[in-house]
C-alpha cells in the first residue's frame, strides 16, 4: 500500500456520507434495529445516575433518539451532530411560520453537520455524550472517543453502542472472497482498551447477537441498503457483480438457511465511560491532589 493509500484510511468517509444522505428522505422505514439497539442502550441508563445540563448526540442521523433522552432528562439541552446533513434536514421538525413570528414553541434540538473527529464544542461543555451505532463506521475510533472525552465535563458519561465482528458473518461466508463485503468491526475488548488509552475511567462494556431471520436474500439486501448500511470500506468491490456471481452468493447464502428462514447476526457491543479528573496537565506533568490528604 502507497503512503498516500495508508494515509487515507480503510473507510471511505465520503461513500459512508452518500450511503446515508441517499437514505435519509425513507430512514424510518429502513433504520428498525437501530431504534431497538436505541431501545436497550435505554434502559441501561436506568443504572446511571446523572442529570445532564448538555446531551450531545454524537452520529445522531435524523434525531431517532432524541424523544426518548428529552422524555428522560427534560431539562436537558439536547444536540445532534451527524456527518450528513441530509438526515439532519430530513429529521428537522420546524414550527409553522405563525409560531415562529409570535416566538412560540421550539424547533427542536440543535443539529450540527460535523466531523466525529473534530468536534465543534468547546471542552468541557457537555455532561452527556450518547452514541448510537456510530463508531464501525469511522476509521479509527479512537480520535473521536478523544473528541467525546474533550467535551464532557469533570464526572460526565460516555455511552455508545457500535457493532462487532460477527456482524453479518453470513453474508461474507457466502461471498466467501478476501474482499470487504461488510464494515470492519472492532471487537469488545479492543474497545475497552481504547476507552482507557483516551482517558475515561471505570469502563464498562458488554455484548449480545442479535439475529435477524429473513424469507428471501433480497430482503436482506434491502433491508442493508435502506438503513444505508452497505460496505464503505476503500476496498470494497467497485462496479456491478455479474449474473453468475449474484447466484454463487444466494446459493451459498441459502444453504445457511434454519427452520426455513435465512438468519443475519448482529454482534452488539454496549460501552460506557466516565470522564475524571485530570492526571496530566497538557504539557505532561502529573498533577498531585491535596485535598484528600489529613492535616496533622
Amino acid at each position: 500500500m502507497s503512503s498516500a493509500a495508508a494515509h487515507a484510511g480503510f473507510v471511505d468517509r465520503r461513500q459512508v456520507a452518500r450511503r446515508f444522505s441517499r437514505a435519509a428522505q425513507d430512514y424510518p422505514a429502513g433504520d428498525f434495529f437501530a431504534r431497538e439497539v436505541d431501545r436497550r442502550m435505554q434502559e441501561r441508563l436506568d443504572y446511571v445516575r446523572v442529570t445532564p445540563r448538555r446531551i450531545l448526540d454524537l452520529g445522531c442521523s435524523r434525531g431517532g433518539s432524541f424523544a426518548a433522552l428529552s422524555a428522560r432528562y427534560p431539562q436537558a439541552e439536547l444536540i445532534g451532530l451527524d456527518l450528513s446533513e441530509a438526515m439532519l434536514l430530513a429529521g428537522q421538525v420546524r414550527r409553522p411560520g405563525w409560531q415562529r413570528w409570535l416566538g412560540l414553541g421550539q424547533d427542536g434540538p440543535s443539529r450540527i453537520v460535523a466531523d466525529a473527529a473534530k468536534l465543534p464544542l468547546a471542552a468541557r461543555s457537555t455532561a452527556v455524550v450518547w452514541s448510537n451505532l456510530l463508531l464501525h463506521w469511522l476509521d479509527d475510533p479512537i480520535p473521536a472517543l478523544a473528541e467525546a472525552r474533550r467535551v464532557l465535563e469533570v464526572g460526565g458519561l460516555l455511552m455508545f453502542s457500535t457493532l462487532g465482528p460477527d456482524t453479518l458473518r453470513e453474508l461474507r461466508t457466502a461471498f466467501g472472497d478476501a474482499q470487504a463485503h461488510t464494515q470492519r468491526f472492532a471487537d469488545m475488548h479492543d474497545l475497552g482498551d481504547m476507552l482507557v488509552e483516551c482517558g475515561f475511567a471505570d469502563p464498562v462494556m458488554d455484548m449480545e447477537v442479535i439475529t435477524l431471520t429473513y424469507d428471501d436474500f433480497d430482503a436482506m439486501l434491502a433491508d442493508l441498503r435502506a438503513a444505508g448500511s452497505s460496505c464503505a470500506m476503500r476496498d470494497r468491490p467497485r462496479g456491478l457483480m455479474g449474473r453468475a456471481r449474484w447466484a454463487q452468493v444466494r446459493a451459498a447464502y441459502e444453504r445457511l438457511r434454519v427452520a426455513g428462514k435465512l438468519p443475519a447476526t448482529f454482534e452488539v457491543i454496549y460501552g460506557h465511560a466516565w470522564k475524571g479528573e485530570p492526571k496530566q496537565t497538557a504539557d505532561g506533568r502529573a498533577i498531585i491532589r491535596l485535598d484528600g490528604l489529613k492535616r496533622r
